[in-house]
């Protein structure tokens, strides 16, 4: 079954639909009538780019925002939201793909912010630690409720945002993007989850840029495209390319290694480097060696805790290395900081931009000469014209969608802002750029947009290395692709290596 924006769907098994929805932000129309539901007890994944108005259609839904016309419907009736709490008391719940963790407080005080439980003399601290511990292990994770967030690595906070609302106990979930941090046995566990609870009568909205792995746990496909829902199906009469079919209006790839040019010298030689692990007594990354010359794309492909971005960080210098060194043409930057290897030409672009790639109370223009300032700096004074001059040159090669320099940074999509994070350093011209799951959270358009920048940037004498978990982005893009599990390199391929053989060098089950 397909359809376009505009028509009915059938609405017998609907719990919650929105009804020739229109959402506009002064002229711009985020949503331009969309019809959709949510089924009972099933789960309703909902795929489009970024910007298409995945975000605007579920804040509407989960009362975060009103709608500028168009009805919802709840259980059969007419509702309008008061707000994100009026929704959670009627049972509708939602995990942000940006996590809304408060970082400087323990687990248990983030699940239970905001309700917290009491008894007739005051707060119940012990009930919410027993109940966070219990819904730790119906998520298989060994998480202290006393932990503070910022102490736990980007995939555990994700598994705290999903536990928050879990505890919520609603009978309408919105999961956005929530496996974009997690492990593959961190998915298995939450797709384990998803099922008992769809079982129980619980209905869920799912959105994912991870389009293979939604197409494992969705009984019903929903595709949006700028504000318009372009299709609807279930399951069992869509693929892959159907999805990217309708959500980008053709087939669609990430492109390939770019080729035609010889490799330089080497630019970056990491030599027998370790970094140490929380404990303090072992490795996580455990005596690696790589060498990657001028022009090269590498992809280092693993699991979560393999020591990807571990390494990346320390050659960086964002971690302290344990032993060995890195150095960038030749020159030990091992003993440098930050802003001189920078300066040198090494940078990366961090895999939580939200936390380490922007400032979220400037404009695009400024997280992108944030970097850079050295290039338009006149004695003790910054030369506005210059910096004008970079950013905009920045805005139209790294092709971002904004209104101008002048925007907010969090008017921008995922996309769009991933893609300022990288024009931030390629601004400052590096010689070896490090990019730590590039494509986290993005969608499909935005990731081959962010492929082909530095497909075109390794042409002209950039050296790349990028860590990621999906197999695909390696074989689309890399010249080699190094294996990582545990700390060390399992295995090399060239760009003719195959799936099934760098899952296997992983330690990844290959499922056929």
């Amino acid at each position: 079954m397909t359809m376009t924006a505009g028509t009915e769907p059938a609405t017998g098994d609907a719990v919650l639909s929105a009804r020739n929805v229109v959402m506009s932000y002064g002229g711009v129309h985020a949503l331009k009538g969309v019809n959709f539901d949510i089924h009972r007890g099933k789960v309703t994944t909902l795929f489009g780019e970024n910007g298409a108005g995945k975000s605007t259609l579920m804040k509407i839904l989960s009362g975060v925002v009103t709608p500028t016309s168009g009805d919802i419907v709840l259980d059969g009736n007419l509702v309008s939201f008061a707000s994100s709490s009026d929704a959670r008391d009627r049972g509708i719940s939602i995990i942000h793909q940006e996590l809304s963790l408060a970082p400087n407080l323990s687990v248990r005080d983030n699940i239970f912010m905001g309700r917290e439980l009491r008894t007739r003399t005051g707060l119940d601290f012990a009930e919410e630690a027993r109940q966070a511990r219990a819904l730790m292990a119906d998520l298989e994770e060994d998480i202290d409720p006393m932990t503070l967030v910022e102490d736990l690595r980007l995939g555990q906070q994700q598994i705290v945002e999903i536990a928050r609302a879990l505890s919520v106990d609603s009978r309408i979930l919105i999961m956005d993007e929530p496996t974009s941090a997690l492990s593959a046995t961190e998915v298995e566990v939450l797709f384990k989850v998803i099922r008992d609870l769809t079982s129980r009568g619980v209905s869920i909205v799912y959105i994912s840029h991870h389009l293979e792995e939604a197409l494992q746990i969705t009984d019903y496909a929903v595709v949006l495209r700028d504000g318009a829902i372009t299709a609807t199906a279930e399951a069992k009469d869509i693929d892959l390319e159907w999805i990217v079919r309708n959500m980008v209006g053709e087939n669609f790839d990430l492109g390939s290694p770019p080729t035609g040019h010889e490799f330089g010298a080497v630019a970056l030689s990491i030599e027998d480097v370790s970094v140490t692990d929380a404990s303090g007594s072992g490795y996580v990354v455990d005596h690696l060696s790589l060498d990657v010359k001028a022009g090269e794309i590498v992809c280092i492909y693993g699991l979560m805790g393999a020591g990807r971005t571990e390494l990346l960080e320390a050659v960086a210098g964002r971690v302290p290395m344990a032993g060995g060194r890195a150095l960038l043409e030749g020159e030990d930057v091992s003993g440098l900081t930050i802003a001189q290897r920078i300066a040198r030409g090494l940078v990366l672009v961090p895999e939580d931009r939200q936390r380490d790639g922007l400032v979220q109370t400037m404009t695009v223009g400024r997280n992108l000469s944030l970097a850079s300032i050295e290039a338009f700096a006149k004695g003790l004074f910054l030369s506005r014209q210059r910096e004008r001059a970079l950013i905009d040159d920045s805005i139209r090669k790294v092709t971002i969608k904004t209104a101008g320099g002048n925007a907010m940074i969090g008017s921008l999509s995922g996309g769009n802002q991933q893609k300022v994070v990288i024009g931030k350093m390629l601004t400052t011209n590096p010689k070896v750029i490090l990019l730590d799951e590039p494509s986290r959270g993005i969608d499909v358009g935005a990731k081959a947009e962010v492929f082909r920048l530095l497909s075109e940037r390794a042409a002209q004498g950039l050296a790349v290395v990028f860590s990621t978990s999906e197999v695909n982005e390696c074989l689309s893009i890399a010249h080699r692709i190094v294996v990582m599990r545990r700390g060390k390199i399992s295995a090399e391929f060239g760009a003719n290596a195959t799936k099934e053989q760098i899952m296997a060098a992983s330690g990844e089950a290959v499922v056929a």
